[in-house]
């Protein structure tokens, strides 16, 4: 794969295309201030990978509401106060040459206790000490996401991206396991699916036509069983429902955890899906020119940049001029992290990766 390929526009189904196939990945910054709103050096960190290259610049996973708050400073999106910030946001990538997409979150029982009070879940959990939603509480759910989309819209983002990864609300739901309901939310794979596909379908009809949307999935931990992701994988990508599929696999050329599934990457159960015309793309452990070219060249459309954009805001353009280009080593001294546009509170984050920060 030539890394020419990397660099080479990228057509959606919907809404602009991508000026290159390496895009931002939604990073957890807690950068935000405590009601949700935007602060500087968010926007600043969000605007330097804006104009580093990137070809899609998505924000952090910002919650639909309050009580699904998953980290301290998260953006919020759940409140016509969050606007504001939203637009900045919006007409900052833009003016940067990146197309914008807000990530839609609810943290479900991994919301922040300190700070939601008791969390909510797909059922009642005794390691959390959620609560299970009430069928009430399950449709206000599905409604929220479709208002936040709709601020995203009027924001002017270019789209919005569902996060049904990494153990949050949606991903609870999806597990076997974590789901114990008995109404139609619960039980079959269908019905454990249902309320992500019903917030895809509500983002459709309530938003313009060229809105883009997208949809992260992960295919292990959390309860999950990689079959099942696959399997609703298929079904977005089948229906056309969605403009592309995001798979967070935190190793990109890894196996799956299930011995009786290995034999074959993680990325190849998801990159030998029908997918027609949508694009499909990979995260985990793309550090490198290199990383990023075998992506493709073993499947995907686009790659999603996450540690190595930490590292270094311009990694598309640093790409471009090197086809051996590698991420800095670490640790990383917190004047470089500093200079790089992460604030003192996303350094302080780092600092709990293992190994991150001198």
């Amino acid at each position: 794969m030539r890394r020419a390929d990397l660099c080479a526009p990228l057509t959606m189904p919907r809404g602009p295309a991508l000026a290159n196939r390496m895009v931002l990945a939604p990073l957890t910054n807690q950068q935000s201030h405590a009601d949700g709103t935007l602060s500087d050096d968010e926007y600043r960190w969000l605007m330097m990978r804006a104009e580093g290259g990137f070809g899609l610049t998505f924000t952090c996973a910002a919650h639909v509401q309050a009580i699904g708050q998953g980290f301290p400073g998260q953006l919020g999106c759940f409140s016509d106060a969050h606007l504001p910030g939203l637009r900045r946001i919006a007409d900052g990538i833009r003016a940067r040459g990146s197309v914008s997409s807000l990530q839609l979150h609810h943290g479900g029982s991994r919301a922040v206790p300190g700070i939601v009070g008791r969390p909510v879940s797909v059922s009642d959990d005794a390691e959390s000490g959620a609560r299970g939603l009430t069928l009430e509480e399950v449709e206000q759910v599905r409604d929220d996401f479709i208002a936040a989309a709709r601020r995203a819209e009027v924001s002017g983002f270019d789209g919005v991206e569902v996060h049904g990864a990494h153990g949050y609300l949606l991903t609870q739901f999806l597990s076997p396991e974590l789901n114990r309901r008995t109404d139609r939310y619960g039980g079959s794979l269908e019905n454990r699916a249902r309320l992500i596909i019903e917030i895809i379908d509500g983002i459709r009809a309530a938003c313009r036509p060229d809105f883009q949307l997208g949809l992260r999935l992960s295919p292990e931990r959390f309860g999950l069983r990689l079959l099942e992701v696959r399997d609703v994988a298929a079904e977005v990508l089948r229906t056309r429902r969605i403009d592309y599929l995001d798979m967070s696999l935190w190793n990109a050329f890894g196996e799956p955890v299930d011995t009786a599934l290995r034999g074959k990457s993680l990325m190849a159960w998801f990159t030998g899906l029908d997918r027609g015309n949508i694009p499909l793309g990979a995260a985990g452990k793309i550090r490198s020119a290199r990383d990023a070219a075998r992506a493709l060249e073993l499947g995907c459309d686009f790659v999603l940049i996450g540690r190595a954009a930490i590292l270094k805001h311009d990694f598309p353009k640093q790409v471009r001029l090197d086809p051996d280009y590698a991420s800095p080593p670490l640790p990383a001294s917190p004047e470089f992290l500093a200079a790089e546009g992460l604030g003192p509170a996303f350094i302080d984050y780092m600092r709990t990766w293992k190994g991150f920060v001198s």
